[in-house]
């Protein structure tokens, strides 16, 4: 089985920036394609970005292209998300997931249900 823990979250105003990580444990972080997703309070869970085994594909959903980035290192067996020009509704709970495949395909892997593996989440709150 696969633990992920993810670490970051933090108040900050809107207009700053925060970077979330998510270390994992457990399996063979390169075959995993790697998620982020959050989840605000009285809301369903939703897709942020995803990554490919390597990094090379990544992908966003519409409303944080732009301002968020995903990145992994391998060799520290960990993921990232870089979150700028924060919003009020960028508040929310932030969740690692990781899938286990063989090939990544962006529309499959915004989907939660493709997640085997979840993170605790880490809390993220902008202020006006």
């Amino acid at each position: 089985q696969v633990q992920l823990v993810e670490s970051g979250g933090g108040l900050v105003q809107a207009g700053g920036s925060l970077r979330l990580s998510c270390v994992a444990s457990g399996g063979t972080f390169s075959e995993y394609v790697m998620g982020w997703f959050r989840q605000a309070p009285g809301k369903e869970r939703e897709f942020v970005a995803s990554t490919s085994f390597n990094g090379g594909a990544r992908s966003y959903a519409d409303s944080v292209k732009g301002r968020f980035t995903v990145f992994r290192d391998n060799a520290k067996n960990t993921v990232y998300l870089q979150i700028g020009d924060l919003k009020p509704d960028d508040t929310a709970v932030y969740y690692c997931a990781a899938a286990r495949a063989t090939y990544y395909h962006a529309d499959l892997y915004s989907s939660s249900a493709r997640f085997e593996y979840w993170g605790q989440g880490t809390q993220v709150t902008v202020s006006s």
